[in-house]
Order: structure tokens, then sequence, then C-alpha cells
């Protein structure tokens, strides 16, 4: 995805700089230029040979450098990127950015490009909090200026709460989905999400521990890229995203007649975590506790929603993705699952209760096709959904 392309970063003033260090490496890994413009607050935190060593190109610090100004060089670096990135984005560097401050080469460059802009907030809670910081971004985000994070947790300053740089990683995943926008226009996705609950009596039921937030965040980039969603969704924990269909379902087999009615489609992702089996005969009116008699519930089997779409003959999605959320022999499970259900890739995790995946707002996944396996770092379940909706976006041209 990042092959080729040209990424401008601008780098900010505050403790979070050093992580642009690692966001280069990351950058050129995947095959992307990168041209660094450093502040001067920010050239306080990493040193302009460092991040020249890792970019393999010149740092811009000066607008007023005459060697490169005698071609308008700020105006050209503007406009000769595919994405400017600014990371990280200080509280400063929004407020000039909202009210078209253009004072140093930096904010001259934002105010110069005619590019896409994402930016990554780095700051102090209090300062990431305050009321001027809130309408700066609302007003950043009106302009059309794409963010990614902050996210929580312990700060420097002996704070905790919102205002930490995202990890190098997401802001890689964010830069990616940022230049595939529109890559899936045209492209009719089916996504399903949240767990499904089959009822005992109308009181009880039977379902997992699924919130559905991998599901919500898979629809969202998919439709990011341009999609039309069609989002078939249980009783999830987290709401639907916005600006795609939502078709709401409780049991298993109203999830296979959605489905169904969705198709044809051009891909499909199946992430609901459906359950696999239902009471047979459920109960109209509520089950009464009887001291010393146990209730006998039957069973029966629900259907396999993967696998009767994976096999359909007519109008079966040119990709079927499937997922695997296993708690032993994950990488072996999920091959076999693959081969079994005939899904061409299965997004496998292991949700075992250590790894706090099951609910949690991290995943650590494999994606398993018939060419072999990726293995994805831990990251946010936004970030993994970024990624894998670029990975579709290729899969379908």
């Amino acid at each position: 995805m990042l092959a080729g392309k040209r990424i401008l970063l601008i780098i900010g003033g505050g403790i979070a700089a050093y992580k642009s260090l690692d966001l280069i490496r990351r950058l050129r890994e995947r095959g992307a230029a990168v041209t660094p413009v450093l502040t001067r607050a920010g050239a306080e935190f990493v040193t302009p040979l460092s991040v020249s060593a890792l970019a393999g190109e010149k740092v811009f610090t000066d607008l007023f450098d005459l060697t490169d100004e005698a071609e308008m060089g700020h105006i050209q670096l503007s406009r000769s990127a595919d994405l400017v990135v600014v990371a990280p984005a200080t509280a400063d560097l929004m407020a000039k950015m909202a009210h078209g401050h253009a004072n140093d080469l930096a904010s001259t460059l934002l105010m110069a490009t005619d590019t896409q802009v994402l930016i990554a907030p780095a700051m102090n809670v209090r300062m990431w909090e305050h009321p001027a910081t809130r309408r700066n971004l609302a007003q950043l985000l009106a302009d059309g200026i794409r963010v990614v994070g902050p996210n929580a947790g312990d700060m420097a300053c002996g704070e905790y709460g919102p205002g930490r740089l995202s990890e190098p990683l997401e802001i890689v995943a964010a830069i990616e989905t940022a230049l595939g926008q529109g890559s899936l226009t045209g492209k009719r996705i089916l996504v399903t999400s949240g767990p499904t609950h089959e009822p005992i009596d109308p009181v009880r039921y039977i379902a997992n521990r699924s919130s559905g937030a991998q599901g919500t965040a898979i629809a969202h980039a998919l439709a990011a890229l341009g999609a039309h969603v069609i989002f078939v969704t249980g009783p999830a924990d987290v709401p639907p995203p916005q600006g795609v269909q939502v078709v709401r379902i409780e049991t298993a087999q109203q999830m296979l007649q959605a489905v169904e009615a969705a198709l044809p489609a051009d891909a499909a992702v199946f992430a609901a975590a459906v359950a696999d089996w239902r009471v047979a005969s459920s109960s109209g009116s509520k089950i009464k506790k009887d001291a010393g008699r146990l209730p006998v519930l039957e069973f029966a089997e629900n259907p396999d929603i993967l696998a009767t779409v994976s096999q359909r003959k007519a109008d079966r999605p040119g990709l079927v993705v499937g997922f695997a959320a296993e708690t032993d022999d994950v990488i072996a499970n999920a091959t076999a699952k693959r081969a079994r259900k005939g899904c061409d890739w299965i997004v496998a995790n292991d949700v075992s209760p250590a790894t706090g995946i099951m609910g949690g707002t991290e995943n650590a996944v494999h994606l398993i096709t018939a060419h072999g396996r990726e293995d994805w770092p831990r990251m946010s379940k936004q970030d993994v959904a970024a990624r894998l909706a670029t990975r579709i976006a290729q899969a379908l041209g």
C-alpha cells in the first residue's frame, strides 16, 4: 500500500517526538519515502542528524533557507507529497492549523499544501481537554483533516489520561487508510458483527462475550475506503458505525436470512461470534424455578453461515473472510477451519481469558490464506480493521 508513496512528516515539539523516529523506520520498511520537517521545538527532543539518518533524506527546518527558497521550496515540499503527516501534533500546531497561521516552515507548509493531511495529536491531558483545543479539533475535522489518536495512558508529566501519541504502527495504519481512500468505491461488502442471542425463554438467552467492537471497526474502515457496507449486527455493546447500511438481528437463523438477502456482494467479512447452538424449543413463557428440579434444555445446531456462503455457487462473493476465535492451537485450528469452511481467508486470534481480547480494545491476529499466514502485531481493533480493509482493497483490485 505504501510502496512508492511519499510522506511529508512534520515533527512537532514534545517528548512524544521520539516516537517519530520509529514511525520513519516503519514507513520506510513498507516502501514509503519520508521527507522530514523538524520544528524548532521538535529539535529540542530529537536531533536533525538522527531524523535524517533514519529517513535517508535531508531534514528541513528553516523557512528562510535561501538555497531551498530560491525556487519556492516550501511550496514544492507541500505539494510533492502523497500525504502530509504531523506527528506529534502539539496543541500549538493544531491552533496554528485551525486559525491559518503561517509563521514558520511547518505552519507555512500546512497552509500551502493541497494534499490531504493527517495529524497525530500528543499533549498533556489538561491541554487536550481544554476548551480551546476542543474547538480547534472541531475546526480541523470540519476542514477535512484526518486525526489518529491520541491514546490514554501514563504521561511523562506524571498524569494519566488521553493525550499520548498513537503508537507508530497505529499511525502507519491510519496512513494506509488515508492513502487508500476511495479504493473500494463501487464495491458492495457484507460485514457481520457482534454476538447472537439464542432464546431459552422470553427473559433468558444463550450468548457469548463478543462486544462487536472488531466487526464494527471493520465496517467503518471499509466504508472509509468508499465501499457500500451492509452491516448485519447482533446485539453488540458498541453502536454501529455511521455511513453503513445496518441490519439488526438477534439469532443465528435471523443472521443467515439477512446475509442471504444482502447477496450478491463483492466481498463478505464474517466477524460475528455466532452461537454454535440454540435451544431446540424455546419456551414461550418464563421457565419457573422449581425447587429440587432442574430444567432440561435440548440443543440444536445453528446454521453455519460462513460455510453456507463460502460454498454457494451462483452468488458467492469474490472474497470470503472468516474469523476464528481460538483458545488453543490457534494456527492449526484456524488453518483447518479455512479448509473445512471453504472461505478464502481466515483471521485468527487467541481469545484465552489471559489475552483480554474478547471484549477488549486490542487484538493480535494471524491472517491465513491459501498462500500461507501473516502474523500481525498486537494493536488496536481499529488498526486491525484498517489493515484488513487495505488488504481487501488490494485483493479486489
